[in-house]
C-alpha cells in the first residue's frame, strides 16, 4: 500500500547557522577605520584628484556620483543574483514583517530623529553650537532619517542570513513610498514651506542604486540558470562574488570620506556631537523593529534585515539631497556624512546582536509538525 509522507518536526530539519564570517569580514570595523584615514588623507593631500572624482555625476544636477554608484552596484548585484523572483508573490501571504518595517520607517523613524535633533543639537548642546548652525545640523539629520536604507541593507541582510527575497520587497516598497513621501516629510519636519527636494535626485538615485542592479541580476540569473543549471550557478558562479561586496563597501566609504575630508578635519567636535543622536536613533529603531517582529512572530530571517532597515539610512541619497539644498560645505551635508561615519560600525554591531540573539528570538516559535512536502 502507499505510505503517507512522513511528518517531521522543524526541529529535526537541517538548520543553517549564522553566517560564518572570514577574517576580513570579522574585522570589518577595523578596515572601515583604515578607509576613513586613507579617504581623509586623499582629500587633504590630493584635492585635485578628489575634486575630479567628486564632479563625476549621472547627468548634470543629479548629485549622484558615478564612482560611488558603480561601487554600490557591485555591492548589491551579488545579492540580486541570489533572489528567486518567482517566490516574491508568496510574501503577500505573510505581510507582517513588511508592515512592521514600513511602520517604523515612515511613522517612527523620521519623527524620532527630528525630536532627538531638537533635544540634543538645539538644546543640550547649545553651549557648543550656535543657533543657526544647529538648525543646519538638524536639517541634515532629518534628511538622513527620512531616507530609509536601500543598497546597504543587502549587505546587512547577507551578514545576518536574511531572506533575500523578503529583503528585496522591503527595500522596493520603501523606494516606492520614498518617491512620494520623502519630500513632504522633510518639508514638514523642517518647517520651511519653500524647501524643494529635487525629484531628479530621488528618481536618479532609485534608478541607479536599485533598478539597474535589480534588472541586471534578474537577467543574469535567468540566463545562467537556464544554460548551466542550479548547481553550477550556486557553487561555481556565485562563489566568485564572495569578496566583491565587502571590497566595494570599503571603497565607497573611502570616497565619501575623501569628498568630505575638509569638514571632518576642521569640525571634529561637531562630528562627535552630531553622532550622539544618530547612535541613539539607530539602536532605538533597530530594537523597536526587532521586538515588534518577535511580538508578532515574524521569522528571524525576516526580522533581522527588517531591524537593520529600520535603523540604517540611504546615506547616498541623503548626502546628495543635503548638498543640493544647502551646499557641500553646509552643516546639513556634514550631518549626513557623520551618519555615514557612524552607520557602518554601528550597523555591524546590530548585525552581531541579531545573530547572537537568534536562539532567544526563535524561542517564541513553538516547533510544529509539518509534512515534508510543505517545507
Amino acid at each position: 500500500m502507499t505510505k503517507k509522507a512522513p511528518k517531521i518536526s522543524e526541529q529535526n530539519l537541517p538548520q543553517s547557522g549564522p553566517k560564518r564570517l572570514n577574517v576580513f569580514e570579522r574585522y570589518l570595523t577595523v578596515w572601515v577605520l583604515i578607509c576613513m584615514v586613507i579617504g581623509v588623507a586623499l582629500g587633504k593631500f590630493l584635492p585635485e584628484i578628489t575634486a575630479s572624482l567628486s564632479a563625476m555625476e549621472f547627468g548634470k544636477g543629479s548629485q549622484v556620483n558615478v564612482p560611488i554608484a558603480i561601487l554600490i552596484w557591485l555591492m548589491i548585484f551579488p545579492m540580486m543574483l541570489k533572489i528567486d523572483f518567482g517566490s516574491l508573490g508568496s510574501i503577500a501571504r505573510k505581510p507582517k514583517g513588511l508592515l512592521i518595517t514600513l511602520f517604523v520607517n515612515w511613522l517612527i523613524k523620521p519623527f524620532s530623529m527630528a525630536f532627538l535633533a531638537w533635544l540634543f543639537i538645539q538644546n543640550i548642546f547649545s553651549l557648543w553650537i550656535d543657533p543657526e548652525t544647529a538648525k543646519s545640523y538638524t536639517a541634515g539629520l532629518i534628511i538622513l532619517a527620512a531616507a530609509p536604507c536601500t543598497a546597504m541593507v543587502f549587505v546587512w541582510s547577507y551578514l545576518t542570513d536574511g531572506d533575500p527575497a523578503y529583503t528585496l520587497v522591503q527595500v522596493a516598497v520603501n523606494d516606492l513610498i520614498m518617491l512620494v513621501a520623502f519630500a513632504p516629510i522633510v518639508m514638514f519636519l523642517l518647517g520651511v514651506a519653500d524647501v524643494v527636494v529635487p525629484s531628479k535626485v530621488l528618481i536618479t538615485s532609485v534608478v541607479v542604486f536599485i533598478v539597474i542592479p535589480l534588472v541586471a541580476g534578474f537577467i543574469t540569473r535567468t540566463v545562467l540558470l537556464k544554460k548551466y543549471g542550479t548547481n553550477w550557478f550556486e557553487t561555481k558562479f556565485l562563489s566568485k562574488f564572495h569578496p566583491v561586496t565587502v571590497i566595494a563597501l570599503l571603497l565607497t566609504l573611502l570616497l565619501i570620506f575623501a569628498f568630505q575630508a575638509e569638514n571632518l578635519t576642521t569640525k571634529w567636535i561637531a562630528v562627535i556631537l552630531i553622532a550622539i543622536p544618530i547612535l541613539i536613533q539607530v539602536y532605538f529603531n533597530s530594537s523597536l523593529t526587532y521586538l515588534l517582529m518577535r511580538l508578532f512572530k515574524v521569522q528571524h530571517n525576516v526580522a533581522s534585515p527588517g531591524a537593520l532597515i529600520g535603523a540604517s539610512n540611504f546615506f547616498e541619497l541623503a548626502v546628495a539631497v543635503a548638498i543640493t539644498l544647502f551646499g557641500p560645505s553646509s552643516g546639513a551635508a556634514l550631518a549626513c556624512v557623520v551618519g555615514v561615519l557612524v552607520e557602518v560600525p554601528v550597523m555591524l554591531s546590530v548585525c552581531t546582536i541579531c545573530n547572537r540573539s537568534q536562539g532567544w528570538y526563535n524561542r517564541t516559535f513553538p516547533a510544529k509538525t509539518m509534512n515534508v512536502c510543505e517545507k
